[in-house]
């Protein structure tokens, strides 16, 4: 009998669950300690904020303490997290693109794997992606919730790895309401940091720190690999 294919090119992407990929792509998931990458990020310093800056963070993290438990997955995108990103300096340069809702898909050992990355950092310009870096996938479990975030994180990372020429560590975070938690993927092993509550100043501040810390990382490191 022929082998069943995992999925049709004309038909919709698959749903992978976090526990399927693993099982079907051998991967090791790390959680309750840290990778030496993984402690090197997470250990950023504290951003030291211009005034324009702090007052944004406080306006942020109070509109979220106030309303995110009404807010569906584009709301908590639009209002709240993509002024964090922008605090955290993930943003456009020379060489470097950022992309929101951007589709991507990629052969992995002969499965045909699609996500949409809800936020995405690669080297390239404008809409045209070359080498991803960092994936960002979030939602909001109440109301209306479109899929398993870890699992397209890592369908996204699983993409990222196929299209890469050097193998190169994969930076990305999961959003699930108000908790943040982030992951570095390196071959087959992927390390879950511990996770951070955005709507607690002081996680906030270290959600800040750790997503500038990755530019830096880029920047010194990732794109010169």
């Amino acid at each position: 009998m022929a082998k069943k294919k995992e999925i049709l090119d004309d038909e919709t992407p698959k749903s992978w669950c976090e526990g399927e990929l693993v099982m079907r792509f051998e991967l090791n998931p790390i959680r309750g300690e840290t990778t030496p990458l993984m402690q090197e990020w997470l250990d950023a310093p504290l951003p030291q904020f211009t005034n324009n800056e702090q007052e944004r963070f406080d306006t942020y993290l109070k509109r979220a303490v106030q309303n995110i438990n009404g807010w569906s997955e584009e709301d908590l995108k639009m209002k709240f997290i993509a002024h964090i990103i922008e605090l955290g300096k993930l943003i456009e340069t020379k060489g470097i693109t950022t992309c929101f809702d951007k589709t991507i898909s990629g052969m992995v050992e002969d499965v045909r794997l699609t996500v949409k990355s809800d936020f995405m950092v690669a080297s390239g310009y404008m809409n045209v992606i070359k080498k991803p870096f960092f994936h960002f996938q979030e939602y909001k479990p109440v109301l209306n919730p479109t899929g398993e975030p870890m699992a397209q994180l890592l369908e996204a990372f699983l993409i990222a790895q196929s299209k890469n020429e050097i193998p190169l560590p994969l930076y990305g975070v999961e959003v699930v309401g108000e908790s943040w938690k982030f992951v570095i993927m390196e071959g087959k092993d992927y390390c879950i940091s511990p996770a951070y509550n955005c709507l607690k100043r002081d996680d906030l501040m270290h959600i800040v720190a750790i997503l500038r810390k990755f530019w830096e990382i880029l920047e010194t490191r990732l794109m010169k690999m």
